[in-house]
C-alpha cells in the first residue's frame, strides 16, 4: 500500500512538474492570434502592434491570422476548434458579446468554449459622418434625421457587430429612423464612408482616428462619459445633446478551452507587460484607447455583463440576423 501511494504521488508530482516545465518552456515556436475580421479594421489597429511587442518579449513570432466573416463569428468558430496547445489565441471584441443574442445556431459559445485571458484595449465608439454631409455636429444629425425619417443611413462592419448595435442603440435613444448598411468589415465600411457611399458610422475610435486626422471623415461625438485625450475638441454624446449614449468598442484576448492554465497565465502576464511599454502606450493613446487592467476573472465577469446588455438592446430594437 505504501509503495502504491508513493507511486501515485510520484505520478501526480511528475504531472504537475510537467505542466510547470511546459509553461516555462513555452513558446518553442510561433504563436498564432486569430482575428475574426478583415485586415485594416479596428482590431488590427491594436492587435498588430501588440503581436509585434509580444513576439519581441517571447522570442518567437506572433502571427496575426485574419479570418473575417459573419460579424466575426466565422473566425471565432475557427478559434474555438483550434488545438488548445498554447499556440493559438483569439482576439475579438464587443461584437462577440453581441453575437449570442443576434445569431442563431452559433457553433461555439463565447463564454464556455474559450478561456478569458484579458481585455487589451477599450476605445470609445465615435459617431462619424461622411465629408459631404451638411451637418457638422450631433444636433444637426438628429435634426435632419427627424425631418427626413429613413433617408439617412449608417454603415457597419457587418450584421451583429458593435457598429450595428451602436447604431440601433442610437436610434432608440435619439428617436430617429436611420437605415443600416452592413459591410464585410470596418475597413470596407470606412472606405464607403470616406467615399460618401454611406452617411454615417458608429465606429471604434481605433479605426477612425487616422481618417479623422486626415480630414477624410467628420467626428460628431464620442460615446463615452468623458472626452478622448486623442481628440479633446470632440464633445461627448452627452455634451452634444444625447445623455446616456455610451458604447465601448473593446478588444480582448481568449484562449481555446483546454489550453493549459499555466500558459494562459503566462500569456496574461506577457500582455500586461506589453501594455506597460512606452511603444504600446503611444499607439493606444493615438487610437484613443484606455489602458485596461483587467485580471482574467474580471474580464470574464465583464464579458458576461456585456452579453446581457446587448441581448436587451437586440430585443428592444427588434433586430435579428438577415
Amino acid at each position: 500500500m505504501k509503495r502504491s501511494i508513493a507511486l501515485i504521488a510520484c505520478i501526480v508530482g511528475a504531472a504537475a512538474g510537467g505542466h510547470a516545465v511546459g509553461a516555462e518552456a513555452w513558446p518553442s515556436k510561433a504563436v498564432t492570434i486569430i482575428v475574426p475580421f478583415p485586415a485594416g479594421g479596428g482590431t488590427d489597429a491594436f492587435v498588430r502592434p501588440l503581436a509585434q511587442q509580444l513576439g519581441a518579449q517571447l522570442g518567437h513570432s506572433v502571427v496575426v491570422d485574419n479570418r473575417g466573416g459573419a460579424g466575426g463569428t466565422v473566425g471565432a468558430a475557427i478559434a474555438a476548434r483550434a488545438q488548445p496547445d498554447g499556440y493559438t489565441f483569439f482576439v475579438g471584441g464587443a461584437h462577440h458579446a453581441i453575437a449570442p443574442s443576434f445569431y442563431k445556431g452559433l457553433t461555439y459559445d463565447i463564454e464556455k468554449d474559450f478561456v478569458p485571458v484579458t481585455l487589451i484595449a477599450q476605445p470609445p465608439q465615435i459617431i462619424v459622418a461622411a465629408p459631404t454631409e451638411p451637418f457638422n455636429d450631433l444636433k444637426g444629425l438628429i435634426d435632419q434625421a427627424r425631418r427626413q425619417p429613413g433617408k439617412l443611413n449608417f454603415g457597419s462592419a457587418g450584421n451583429g457587430t458593435s457598429h450595428h448595435l451602436a447604431g440601433e442603440l442610437f436610434k432608440l435613444q435619439a428617436g430617429v429612423d436611420i437605415a443600416h448598411v452592413p459591410y464585410t468589415g470596418a475597413g470596407p465600411m470606412l472606405l464607403a464612408l470616406m467615399g460618401s457611399q454611406v452617411d454615417l458610422a458608429f465606429d471604434g475610435l481605433g479605426s477612425s482616428a487616422q481618417h479623422i486626422r486626415a480630414g477624410k471623415i467628420k467626428p460628431l461625438a464620442v460615446a463615452a462619459p468623458k472626452r478622448s485625450s486623442a481628440f479633446p475638441d470632440v464633445p461627448t454624446a452627452a455634451e452634444a445633446g444625447l445623455p446616456g449614449y455610451e458604447v465601448s468598442t473593446w478588444y480582448a484576448m481568449w484562449a481555446p478551452k483546454g489550453t493549459p492554465q499555466p500558459i494562459v497565465e503566462r500569456m496574461y502576464a506577457e500582455v500586461q507587460k506589453a501594455l506597460g511599454t512606452p511603444e504600446i502606450k503611444k499607439v493606444w493613446l493615438s487610437n484613443g484607447s484606455e489602458m485596461p487592467r483587467y485580471t482574467s476573472a474580471e474580464f470574464g465577469r465583464y464579458l458576461h455583463e456585456e452579453v446581457q446588455r446587448w441581448a436587451k438592446v437586440s430585443k428592444d430594437a427588434g433586430i435579428k440576423a438577415d
